[in-house]
């Protein structure tokens, strides 16, 4: 009978690591889904109490709900948003919240009770560990940072920060980035590639990452509000209003027409820069995973650009407008993963690399 090497063992506790970081960054996925849903529906100020321990009991009892509501009465958004909300009309828009913050613990406990068993184990290869640390730590910071985010609405004009709430959703589009990334390195295998279409590749990763961010300042201000047309912002491409705030660059973080008019302008260099890196990669001559990996980013940016118009024009429908949302992560994910096979690429022959390979004797 034959035994596993140390070599083999690894590979396969490589692969059970593997298997773990990419179901932590499934559930990540959702979590990023459930948030633009919960924020769409405008309920996370519903819950105007942070219990990192207690907080993941629900309400049981017809008192507990009265309790929560009779809390939640006392601050601004009832009192000059949704004044006369029943108690029927809370409970929903309670539970997306609600649920919004168990998911965030389960987030930790899939992620936590695993890491405590490969360490244990010693199943985690040499420099993991670290990076695994620094997930637990970005995903704590991920709590606080939700809970910053909310406090900024439980005052006198009860809307969120855009500021916090950008940076909610850009940590954790960071989080679910590095953890898939992390997951790839330990699944990959080196193929040869074309090493020319590195920077490209990264470079498109960062627009995409770019744009999730000025995602959240349009859903921070609710600027997807403002001009409901295509390809025209009102009667303009170039509306007026443009820049108009004092000192200039201030506009681009607080005036909804700035704000709108940005999104689009990324939106339209992301969708060239991908046209145009798919054409040189598919040329090229990408291979295998690889190549498919291009093919499913043309196709989730076309559906992203779709996602994105029809959000538009229909104002704001919560099932386009989350799907929007969490269409940019998964265009994300296609574009990290053809940057890591490129960034591990062995390059491909060169033509005397062929000759020589074409003049060895077969066996």
């Amino acid at each position: 009978m034959l035994q596993s090497t140390p070599d083999t063992l690894q590979q396969r506790y490589n692969l059970q690591i593997a298997y773990w970081l990419l179901f932590c960054a499934g559930v990540i996925f959702a979590m990023i889904l459930l948030g633009g849903v919960t924020r769409l529906t405008n309920s996370g100020l519903s819950m105007v109490e942070w219990k990192p321990i207690m907080g993941i009991i629900p309400p049981l009892s017809e008192g507990d709900w009265q309790l929560l509501f009779s809390k939640y009465q006392q601050f601004p958004e009832y009192q000059k948003v949704n004044l006369g909300m029943t108690l029927a009309e809370f409970k929903p828009i309670f539970m997306y919240e609600y649920l919004h913050r168990v998911l965030g613990r389960i987030i930790g406990v899939i992620f936590i009770v695993p890491f405590v068993y490969f360490y244990l184990a010693k199943r985690i290869p040499a420099g993991l560990t670290g990076k695994l640390l620094v997930m637990l730590m970005l995903g704590a910071g991920q709590g606080l940072l939700g809970w910053y985010m909310v406090k900024s609405g439980l005052v006198n004009d009860p809307r969120v920060s855009q500021y916090r709430l950008t940076a909610h959703l850009g940590n954790a589009a960071l989080i679910y980035a590095f953890i898939f990334w992390i997951a790839c390195g330990l699944l990959h295998r080196p193929s040869a590639q074309p090493t020319s279409l590195r920077i490209p590749a990264m470079l498109i990763s960062l627009l995409i990452s770019v744009m999730i961010l000025s995602g959240g300042l349009v859903a921070g201000t609710r600027a997807g509000y403002a001009y409901p047309t295509f390809p025209l912002m009102g009667d303009h491409f170039f509306p007026p209003q443009l820049y108009t705030m004092q000192p200039l660059w201030l506009s681009a973080f607080e005036d909804i027409t700035t704000i709108q008019f940005n999104h689009r302008m990324f939106a339209y260099v992301i969708v060239t820069a991908i046209g145009l890196f798919a054409a040189c990669a598919l040329r090229s001559g990408v291979q295998g995973p690889t190549r498919t990996g291009v093919w499913c980013m043309l196709g989730l940016m076309i559906v992203q650009v779709s996602l994105g118009i029809s959000t538009l024009l229909l104002h704001m429908p919560v099932p386009l407008a989350a799907a929007h949302q969490v269409g940019a992560i998964a265009l994300l994910s296609a574009s990290l993963y053809v940057t890591h096979s490129l960034h591990c690429a062995t390059g491909l022959p060169t033509r005397r690399d062929d000759k020589a390979l074409d003049s060895i004797p077969s066996a």
